[in-house]
């Protein structure tokens, strides 16, 4: 089996970004699993790492325009890109050109630009127009929803065929040796003690929310400081907040969980959510809002706050921070839950899909 893949998130400079660490891991995953599959990925302007067993097909035209033109003109068409191939894997819905008849599976991560359309820019909603995100899931041989949350949102806002969705939850990524907590932290000026948020600082991500109620909670004794991970058009600013950018190396950002006292993870919408499931692969227990996709892959083994409550949330800050045994209990429980959530797992479910797809 040839397997065309839209590696527009593979390009360089995409490294640190949600859709990008899932498409790496899992193409990886599913080079290294299936080598006798061919794995041909599409990537304007090559590829920064796409793994061994993995061909790149690199465009001379730039990512940003290539991909403009595929939504505007319906060309250049992607599987004439990556042909030879027999199916087509979309890692995300994106505007993208295919030729009639081309079979595909589609990736869908979560439906917060149809959900919650105001958090997003008037060109990043132009763009989701242009992609024709709805009609791009329907034509699909295949989906796969990385949450039965996100599985059943597509059914019914966008009218996908039950029978042709599959879930197929993401891999954790998990330290390879012991990080070096001590080091990351002399490295970016933390002290000791820190509450750590991984995520873009974009509205659903509720950064503002977490601004606020951290100071209240520092207002109200809190002792800990703040390690913001993450980069957006939004602010998180204040007393006590470190903020470090994005952060590409994972060596890096494990070091960072397995040294924080818990993760905060205040969103208002997710599709999955690995931040909370990286910490617990790292040790570290998390603070999350209570959604439908966070209580599938972690249940009661994170602490739940509800959407938008600054006062609960200041006030979860205070008790996992000042509560040792709380933290301690969160971390086992979470461990737990993720020991069997490997990339190589979620390669087997996902090259299912494909082949099917593929016929």
């Amino acid at each position: 089996m040839i397997v065309g893949i839209d590696g527009r998130s593979l390009a360089r400079g995409q490294a640190g970004r949600g859709v990008a660490h899932y498409t790496a891991s899992l193409v990886a995953a599913l080079a290294e699993g299936f080598p006798a599959d061919r794995w041909r990925a599409v990537v304007p302007g090559g590829a920064a790492s796409a793994g061994e067993g993995v061909e790149v097909v690199a465009p001379r035209a730039p990512r940003r325009a290539l991909f403009a033109a595929a939504a505007l003109a319906r060309r250049p068409r992607l599987d004439r890109m990556a042909a030879p191939c027999d199916v087509v894997w979309l890692p995300a819905p994106a505007p993208v050109a295919l030729s009639p008849g081309a079979r595909y599976v589609l990736t869908v991560h979560d439906l917060s630009f149809e959900e919650r359309p105001g958090d997003y820019t008037r060109y990043e909603r132009a763009w989701h127009r242009l992609g024709r995100l709805g009609a791009l899931a329907r034509g699909a041989a295949r989906v796969m929803a990385v949450s039965q949350a996100t599985r059943d949102a597509a059914v019914a806002r966008w009218g996908v065929d039950p029978g042709r969705t599959s879930v197929v939850a993401p891999g954790v990524s998990r330290p390879a040796r012991p990080p070096d907590v001590e080091a990351a932290r002399a490295r970016h000026g933390l002290p000791g003690r820190y509450l750590l948020w991984v995520g873009a600082l974009e509205p659903r991500k509720a950064p503002d929310l977490m601004a606020r109620a951290y100071a209240r909670a520092r207002a109200q004794g809190l002792d800990a400081a703040l390690a913001v991970v993450g980069e957006g058009r939004e602010r998180l600013d204040g007393e006590g907040v470190h903020r470090l950018g994005a952060i590409a190396d994972r060596r890096e950002l494990e070091a960072l969980y397995a040294g924080a006292l818990a993760l905060v993870m205040p969103s208002r919408a997710e599709g999955h959510g690995l931040p909370p499931l990286e910490a617990a692969a790292c040790g570290t227990p998390a603070v999350v809002t209570d959604l439908p996709a966070l209580r599938e892959t972690l249940g009661d083994a994170v602490l739940h706050v509800p959407v938008d409550d600054e006062a609960a949330l200041a006030a979860a800050l205070l008790h996992v921070a000042g509560d040792a045994g709380l933290r301690a209990a969160l971390a086992s429980a979470a461990g737990a839950r993720v020991a069997d959530r490997t990339w190589e797992a979620a390669a087997r479910q996902a090259h299912d899909v494909i082949e099917e797809a593929a016929g």
